[in-house]
Order: C-alpha cells, then sequence, then structure tokens
C-alpha cells in the first residue's frame, strides 16, 4: 500500500495553475483557490496561475507555453471538463499532450464516486505529458479539485511516496529529446 518513505528528502515542485471560465474572475475563482491553497500548504511553489476562457486554442497555447518554460513543472487546470459544448478543456489538453496518462481519468472516477456517487460519469478528468511537464485538467467545482489533490496528486507530487511517484521520474519524461 501507498506510504510516506521518511529517509528521503521532500521535493517541491513548481506549478501552474489555469481556471477555466466564460464567467470567473480572479475574485470568484474558489477552484483556483483551493488548488493554489492545497499546493502550496504541501510544500510546492506557485509557478504561475491564469484565467482563460472556454476556448480550445487559447488552452491548447497556454498550456504549450507553460510546457516549455523551464520553470514550471506540473500544469493543473480547472474548468471545461463537462459536457456541454463549451467544455473543451479535454480536448485543449489532449491537443498538447506526447502521452496521455490514461489511469489518472479512472482514478479520478473512483474518487468522485465516493463522493457524489454516478454524477462521476459526467467529468472528463484527464492527464498527460508533454515537454518533460505533467498536465492535469479537473472539473471546474471546488469539491473537485480538493479530491483531485487530496486523494491523487498530493501523493503523487510527493517524492517521498512510495511504491512510485511523478515527481521521481519527472527529470525522465522528456529523455526521448535528449538521445539525439
Amino acid at each position: 500500500m501507498s506510504r510516506i518513505d521518511d529517509t528521503r528528502d521532500f521535493l517541491p515542485v513548481r506549478i501552474a495553475v489555469l481556471t477555466v471560465s466564460d464567467t470567473r474572475d480572479a475574485t470568484q475563482d474558489r477552484s483556483g483557490d483551493t488548488l493554489v491553497e492545497r499546493l502550496t500548504q504541501a510544500g510546492h511553489i506557485l509557478a504561475e496561475r491564469a484565467i482563460l476562457r472556454d476556448e480550445r486554442d487559447e488552452i491548447a497555447a497556454q498550456l504549450r507555453a507553460w510546457c516549455a518554460d523551464p520553470g514550471i513543472d506540473v500544469v493543473i487546470s480547472t474548468g471545461g471538463t463537462g459536457l456541454t459544448g463549451r467544455d473543451v478543456t479535454v480536448e485543449a489538453h489532449r491537443d498538447v499532450y506526447e502521452k496521455e496518462i490514461d489511469a489518472f481519468g479512472t482514478v479520478f472516477t473512483i474518487v468522485s464516486m465516493q463522493k457524489i456517487g454516478t454524477s462521476a460519469v459526467q467529468s472528463r478528468a484527464t492527464g498527460g505529458v508533454a515537454n518533460g511537464t505533467y498536465l492535469f485538467a479537473l472539473p471546474g467545482s471546488p469539491g473537485a479539485c480538493k479530491d483531485a489533490w487530496d486523494e491523487i496528486l498530493v501523493k503523487q507530487l510527493d517524492y517521498r511516496h512510495k511504491p512510485c511517484n511523478f515527481v521521481e521520474i519527472l527529470p525522465r519524461l522528456d529523455e526521448h529529446q535528449r538521445r539525439k
């Protein structure tokens, strides 16, 4: 079972938070605030934060820019993962991914089922990797952000977490680009 290995030092990662919404601004961004609060309490660094409209090309451009920034290790977006016509965050993420972390969405669904039952099927939370950066798309509710952080990301973004975690393989995510 998972555990924290106290013989290892905690390694903070640099995380960018993107809120996707046609209606929210910085004063109403409860989901973004939830993520920032949790990641900083865990000891990580808030590298960047932005709010964008539900526009696929704009979201993908921001994701690409952050993936190209050596000061960002992880991007977490919130909002736009539902089923309505304006929900395009998942498509924007997939436009950027080199590899999808298929099990992230599955594990998020399992966590959500315990909280909201079958309503969990309406979320399309996703995760992937691009240019040596982890990307995660979460639903736009503070509760969903809490669940994803508290049950998945806080553990996988902790270098001390065993039996494995995202941080220990972070330096190898772009090794295919260095072999040339």
